[in-house]
């Protein structure tokens, strides 16, 4: 069969079992014109292109998932503007046969719930977020005051007190020996001493309150209705941190990327995650790059820029993640008790960025090239499959 010329007519494939049987038994058709078992070329559609991938790597076809990037400038270097489905797939044909597509390799069914779980507790952890604020604005037009009583506002014990007394008419409406109770029966690991205090606070609080009296029930039903949200987001986020590291406690390369100083449980399993298999990248810059953290180059006759931000073009997961990962990486830890010395979590990550600070780069650019630092460093050690050594 000549490459440049299609086998029959093009047909679209409803990703059902019934739609996917279609195309199974046209591949066969194939198969036996050609006498080589074609492979499957699609582009990477979020989650919509996983059907396909299961139905046929469960049948042993060799399936080849193009970047859209990557698609996106091959349709790009036509001078005519057209877009259809045919020529789409006329394009991921001669994209085939033109560049060196790399084969799509299982991740397994353990790195995609992996994956899952992360993106589903940022997901949530995002909507939390709002809450609290929401939470918040409610709370100051309700119980300013009550801020100070307990040490965490979106404690347990903090949410259900509220919720039990959520204007200072509540609280001062019974006697203080009352509250205490409340509060013991609340959080029970706590001293009486403690649940004493607690309750002498809250009521000088209500004292303070300059809300004596509630106009709006409207307020107290919203503020409830977040106090729930919360406590029922917080339930949510703890079972997936509990599934994340339970899963994430299998796999090898977890433990290596945890084992960076300043790398924690949560933010090593997204990174991982999102970088699945190291071998997908047979060159650091490549990670990189995947990553959206190299910077952008424009030059055009004599101009050449100067100020040239990152891409963004990769995972913005795993762009947040390693954001995340730098700034907990060059914090300082608490002073040790023998010293009054601070040390930081990670002394040869902190001290590259306060070099770049040195040579006069701001606050994100030298994050950013800290970023870049620590990919460069997971990369050499998943492909060595070794651990970090944290060496002053």
């Amino acid at each position: 069969m000549d490459k440049k010329i299609p086998y029959k007519g093009s047909f679209k494939v409803a990703h059902t079992l019934e739609g996917l049987d279609t195309l199974h038994q046209f591949l066969k058709e194939v198969e036996s014109v050609t006498g080589i078992r074609p492979p499957v070329v699609l582009e990477s559609t979020g989650h919509y292109h996983t059907p396909v991938v299961q139905y046929f790597e469960d049948r042993g076809y060799l399936l080849i998932i193009v970047n859209p990037l990557i698609s996106y400038r091959a349709k790009s270097s036509s001078l005519r503007k057209v877009k259809t489905d045919v020529i789409d797939a006329n394009h991921l044909c001669q994209l085939y046969y033109k560049e060196e597509l790399e084969p799509y390799k299982k991740r397994g069914i353990q790195l995609l719930n992996l994956r899952n779980l992360t993106r589903q507790h940022e997901n949530i952890t995002g909507i939390y977020v709002q809450t609290k604020l929401q939470f918040q604005a409610v709370l100051d037009q309700v119980f300013p005051e009550y801020r100070g009583v307990f040490g965490d506002l979106y404690s347990v014990v903090s949410l259900l007190t509220l919720l039990e007394y959520p204007t200072s008419e509540d609280v001062l409406a019974v006697s203080e020996e009352t509250i205490a109770t409340k509060i013991d029966e609340l959080c029970k690991s706590r001293s009486s001493k403690w649940t004493n205090t607690k309750a002498k606070e809250l009521i000088a609080a209500a004292v303070q309150n300059p809300f004596q009296k509630t106009l709006y029930q409207s307020h107290i039903l919203t503020l409830e209705m977040y106090i729930e949200m919360l406590l029922e987001y917080q339930k949510h986020l703890s079972k997936l941190e509990d599934e994340i590291d339970a899963l994430a406690k299998e796999i090898e390369e977890y433990k290596i990327i945890q084992s960076i100083p300043g790398i924690g449980e949560k933010i090593a399993a997204t990174i991982f995650s999102e970088i699945s298999e190291i071998d997908r990248f047979n060159h650091p810059k490549k990670l990189v790059a995947f990553a959206g953290i190299d910077p952008s180059i424009f030059e055009s006759g004599r101009f050449k820029g100067t100020v040239n931000r990152i891409t963004k073009r990769g995972s913005s997961r795993l762009r947040h993640a390693l954001y995340m990962a730098v700034r907990c990486a060059i914090r300082d830890c608490r002073k040790k008790k023998t010293t009054d010395d601070i040390i930081p979590r990670n002394k040869r990550l902190r001290g590259f960025y306060e070099k770049k600070r040195e040579e006069g780069k701001p606050y994100k650019v030298a994050v950013i090239a800290c970023a870049n630092k620590l990919l460069q460093w997971i990369y050499a050690l998943l492909k060595n499959n070794t651990t970090f050594q944290d060496l002053a």
